[in-house]
C-alpha cells in the first residue's frame, strides 16, 4: 500500500514538474516572440523615417514626378498608420511601402545628377541596410513564432498549451515576391 502510494505520488510530483517546465517555456517563448517582433518594429520604423528625408531629396531633382513622389509618401504614411497591428494586418502596406521606394529608385535612374548626390547616395545606403535589417529580424522573428507554434500544436506540450490558453503566434511574411529584395540602384 505505501509502495503504491509512493508510486502515485511520484508520477503525481513528476506530471506537476512537467506542467511547471513547460508552462515556464510557453511563457519565455512568447516573451522572445514579443520582443523579435519589436526589433522588426523598430527597423520599419526606421524605414518610415528614413523615406521622408528620400522623398524630399529626390523632390528637388525630379519634380515633374509627383505621380511617384505622392504614391511613396502615401504609402509610407498608410504603413506607419497601422504601426499596433498585428504581423498580418501589417504585410500589405509594408509591401505597398517597399513597391513604391523601388518606384523611387527607379526614377532616380534618369537623374545622373540625383544618383551622384551624396545625401540622395548616404539615404539610398541607409535604406538599403535597414531593408536589410528588416529582413534579417523577420527571419528570427519568423523562427521564433515556428518554436512556438510548434511547441502549442505538439504533443504532450499541447496538453499545456490549452490547459493554460497559450495559442499559435502569426509569422510576418511577404506575399510579394519583388517586396521581399532590398531595393538597389545601379550607379
Amino acid at each position: 500500500m505505501i509502495v503504491a502510494l509512493s508510486v502515485v505520488g511520484g508520477v503525481v510530483v513528476l506530471a506537476g514538474l512537467f506542467v511547471l517546465v513547460s508552462y515556464n517555456r510557453f511563457v519565455s517563448q512568447n516573451v522572445l516572440v514579443d520582443e523579435s517582433w519589436s526589433q522588426v518594429d523598430v527597423e520599419l520604423q526606421r524605414r518610415h523615417d528614413l523615406i521622408p528625408n528620400l522623398v524630399n531629396t529626390v523632390k528637388g531633382y525630379a519634380a515633374h514626378e509627383a505621380g511617384v513622389l505622392e504614391r511613396v509618401t502615401a504609402a509610407r504614411n498608410a504603413a506607419a498608420a497601422h504601426k499596433s497591428d498585428t504581423p498580418g494586418e501589417r504585410r500589405p502596406f509594408e509591401e505597398e511601402l517597399g513597391g513604391a521606394v523601388r518606384g523611387l529608385f527607379a526614377v532616380a535612374e534618369g537623374y545622373p545628377d540625383l544618383k551622384a548626390s551624396a545625401n540622395f547616395l548616404q539615404l539610398q545606403k541607409e535604406l538599403t541596410n535597414t531593408e536589410d535589417r528588416i529582413a534579417a529580424g523577420r527571419r528570427f522573428y519568423n523562427g521564433n513564432v515556428r518554436a512556438l507554434n510548434t511547441r502549442v500544436r505538439t504533443f504532450p506540450s499541447n496538453v499545456v498549451a490549452s490547459m493554460f490558453s497559450f495559442g499559435t503566434k502569426e509569422f510576418f511574411e511577404l506575399s510579394d515576391p519583388a517586396a521581399a529584395q532590398t531595393p538597389v540602384v545601379e550607379l
